[in-house]
C-alpha cells in the first residue's frame, strides 16, 4: 500500500478509504458483528482511513464498537451538520450545534479524539466564521486533530481560506466531493482550487452511485430501475455511458469497478477515495482493484467518452446552493420587473 500525505497535515492514510454507510443496519448491512469483519479485513489490507457520519444511522456505533484494540492505527474521519431529527438545533454547522455533536460523536464512536471532523455539508444560514471558530476550538482542546469540508463550492472555499488567515483561525484542511467518471465536474474550479491552498482531497461516490459497479445494464433487469425508486438508475445518458465505459473495461481486461476505482485516484489533487462495501463479497470486489492503475491510453479512452470537466446527469445527492434551490434569489419582484 503506497500511502499519501492529506493534505499538508502530515497525515499519512491509504489511497483507499473504508466509508461505513452500509454498516447502518437500517439502511445497509443488518448484522453489526459482520459489519465488524468486513472492517477489520479492509484493515488488514493496509487501508488506514476509515470515513463515517452522525447522520448515517447506527454507523458510528457500528465503527466504534469494531475498532477496539485497533483504533491507534486507524485515522478516523466523521461529519456533522445533516439534521438529527426534527429540531431546526439539531443539524447545520454553528457553534451550538457543533459542541454537542462532537461529544455525541465521541461517545458513539468510543474514542477521544476524531482525527478529521467534517462539514458534511455547507450551511448558508450560519457565519463561516463562526463555524470555523468553534472547530479551532475543539483542534486546540484535542477533540478533533484537523478539520475538513464536504461538498463545498470552490468560491466558499476560498472564502473560508481568506477567513481563517484574516482572523487567526484554523483553516479547512480537506474537502470531501463527489467525483467519479460519471461526474468531473470538480475537475473545473474545486480540484484547482484545493492544489492552490494545499488541502486533502477525499472524494466520495467513484462507483458512481453503482451506475459502474456492472450490475447496471441495459439488457439486465434491475429491480430498482423497474420500480423507478432511483432517478439515475434510469438516466439514459448515464446508462449510454456506463456501458462504453464496460466495454472498455472488457478491453483492458479488468472489471468495471477496478476501472472506476482506479480512475479516481489517478487525478493528482486526489488523496484518497471513499468505497462503500455492504458485505464482504463487496469488499473482495473492491480489494482486488487496489494495486491497478490505468495507462495514458486507457485514460485518454475515458476522456474521450466523459470530457474532462463534465457530469454525465446530475448525482441524487448534489448539493444545490442558495441560489438554485431558492427562486426568490432568481427572479426579481414582480413590481420590479415591471418597473424595469
Amino acid at each position: 500500500m503506497q500511502y499519501r500525505t492529506l493534505g499538508r497535515t502530515g497525515i499519512k492514510v491509504s489511497p483507499y478509504a473504508l466509508g461505513t454507510l452500509m454498516f447502518a443496519t437500517s439502511v445497509g448491512n443488518p448484522d453489526p458483528d459482520d459489519s465488524a469483519r468486513v472492517i477489520h479485513k479492509a484493515l488488514d489490507a493496509g487501508i488506514n482511513f476509515i470515513d463515517t457520519a452522525d447522520a448515517y444511522g447506527d454507523s458510528e456505533e457500528v465503527v466504534g464498537k469494531a475498532l477496539k484494540g485497533r483504533r491507534d492505527n486507524v485515522v478516523l474521519a466523521t461529519k456533522v451538520s445533516r439534521p438529527m431529527g426534527d429540531d431546526p438545533n439539531r443539524q447545520g454547522a454553528s457553534r451550538r450545534w457543533i459542541v454537542k455533536a462532537v461529544e455525541d460523536s465521541l461517545r458513539r464512536l468510543q474514542t477521544d479524539h476524531i482525527d478529521l471532523y467534517q462539514i458534511h455539508r455547507p450551511d448558508p444560514a450560519t457565519d463561516i466564521e463562526e463555524t470555523l471558530s468553534a472547530l479551532s476550538d475543539l483542534i486546540h482542546s484535542g477533540k478533533v486533530r484537523a478539520i475538513g469540508t464536504s461538498g463545498m463550492p470552490a468560491s466558499d472555499l476560498v472564502e473560508a481560506q481568506w477567513v481563517a488567515e484574516r482572523r487567526g483561525l484554523e483553516r479547512f484542511h480537506t474537502e470531501q466531493p463527489p467525483y467519479s467518471i460519471l461526474s468531473r465536474g470538480i475537475e473545473r474550479e474545486v480540484l484547482p482550487t484545493v492544489r492552490r491552498h494545499g488541502m486533502g482531497v477525499l472524494v466520495w461516490g467513484p462507483l458512481g452511485q453503482g451506475m459502474l459497479t456492472g450490475r447496471v445494464r441495459r439488457d439486465r433487469p434491475n429491480d430498482l430501475r423497474r420500480a423507478g425508486l432511483v432517478k439515475h438508475l434510469n438516466d439514459e445518458r448515464r446508462i449510454d455511458v456506463a456501458e462504453r465505459l464496460a466495454s472498455l473495461a472488457d478491453e483492458a481486461g479488468m472489471r468495471l469497478t477496478h476501472l472506476a476505482t482506479a480512475f479516481a485516484i489517478a487525478h493528482p489533487d486526489v488523496t484518497s477515495a471513499i468505497i462503500g462495501p455492504r458485505t464482504m463479497d463487496h469488499l473482495d470486489d473492491l480489494l482486488g482493484g487496489l494495486d491497478v492503475t490505468l495507462t495514458d491510453e486507457i485514460l485518454d479512452r475515458i476522456d474521450e467518452i466523459v470530457p474532462p470537466g463534465t457530469d454525465v446527469g446530475t448525482l441524487d445527492q448534489a448539493y444545490l446552493p442558495p441560489a438554485l434551490r431558492d427562486s426568490a434569489l432568481r427572479r426579481r419582484p414582480v413590481g420590479a420587473r415591471s418597473a424595469a
